[in-house]
């Protein structure tokens, strides 16, 4: 009996696996077609994400073209945008576009959405992982119901500083912790899968070492030691990337003079490539023209070409990519390649 409930296993966890395998295949064929079938603009178009203009989180542009370049194919996910009413709205004037490639929604839930839980760092400090991956489901099960797709946490930042005015969004001091922790909120806001109605995509934020700014400073500096970086402030991340997070938010600061938005080291070297991550790295708000102000880049073009040869896929805000991207391809700076895998990862994100 034991022989015979041992090989069913088995062939359960193989059907299991071929028919993963299998979607995997559709997805992919589906993806590489619609890719070829897109125009450059169209391509950069699913890069540029914008606010709405019902909520704010960051300084406003006016733009009296959204609409119109929502109509074109031109906007690939917006934030700020809660309510089946209004995302309803958007999502039918981006399917009047030539291939109707829908929008993605994100939003800030960072502890709760209708349902307030507490902050964060107090939910931290009470060890409790269940109950913390617990308020992630419900806020997923409330934040999806009002047409949000994609949630702005968890942030997995380590701060050690108390001048840092964020710490109440993080999981505090101890790495351990606050890997155990970011693993528990993915799980929590992922659910079952990106499938299913009631989950939310994750991402995990600030990649990478926002929280050691110099002095507490806020979008200041970051200055380390490499052992310092990967023994205290990159697992959390990694822990949110094996737990199948399914995007990364750049931070503001610089690392040891690199801004992190335009940090090829951190998001191409050690995120896509020593940790395999298949998902899409959205920019913090206008952190891709921001690289301007650490004196990094002298304008946005620049701050365009150095963001998309670094990693960073989805420009929130700064509209460096939708200003100077297609320009960049045409002129021969930026390799075709870099767009397509940017535009695949979303492609990807949206089909699931």
């Amino acid at each position: 009996m034991k022989q015979g409930s041992l090989l069913v296993a088995l062939l359960f966890i193989v059907s299991l696996a071929s028919a993963q395998q299998s979607r995997e295949a559709q997805m992919n064929l589906f993806v590489e077609s619609l890719l070829k079938k897109m125009t450059l603009e169209e391509k950069v178009g699913q890069l540029n994400q914008y606010n709405g203009d019902l909520a704010f989180t960051g300084p406003v542009t006016m733009d009296k073209d959204k609409i119109g370049q929502i109509r074109r194919g031109m906007v690939g996910s917006m934030l700020n945008v809660t309510g089946v009413e209004h995302t309803r709205e958007l999502q039918k004037i981006a399917l009047q576009s030539r291939l109707k490639i829908p929008m993605l929604f994100g939003q800030d839930v960072i502890h709760g959405f209708r349902t307030t839980f507490p902050i964060p760092l107090a939910e931290a400090a009470s060890w409790d992982l269940e109950a913390i991956e617990l308020s992630a489901r419900i806020a997923a099960i409330e934040a999806s119901a009002a047409g949000v797709h994609w949630t702005f946490a968890p942030m997995v930042d380590i701060s050690r500083d108390p001048r840092w005015g964020r710490v109440m969004e993080g999981a505090g001091e101890d790495t351990y912790l606050g890997s155990l922790i970011a693993r528990a909120r993915v799980k929590g806001f992922q659910g079952k899968g990106l499938g299913y109605t009631d989950a939310v995509m994750a991402c995990a934020k600030h990649f990478a070492a926002y929280g050691a700014a110099i002095g507490g400073r806020d979008y200041n500096s970051v200055d380390m030691s490499l052992r310092t970086l990967w023994e205290i402030y990159l697992p959390p991340f990694k822990a949110a990337a094996d737990a199948g997070a399914a995007t990364f938010m750049n931070s503001f600061n610089d690392i040891n003079g690199v801004p992190a938005t335009g940090n090829r080291y951190i998001q191409r070297d050690i995120l896509k490539g020593k940790w395999k991550f298949t998902g899409f790295v959205v920019s913090d708000w206008g952190s891709i023209g921001e690289m301007v102000n650490h004196g990094y880049v002298a304008n946005n073009k620049e701050a365009a070409y150095v963001a998309i040869n670094a990693g960073s896929d989805m420009d929130m805000e700064s509209r460096s990519y939708r200003d100077y991207l297609v320009q960049l391809v045409r002129d021969g700076k930026v390799k075709m390649e870099l767009v397509d895998d940017a535009v695949r990862r979303i492609l990807r994100k949206k089909y699931e």
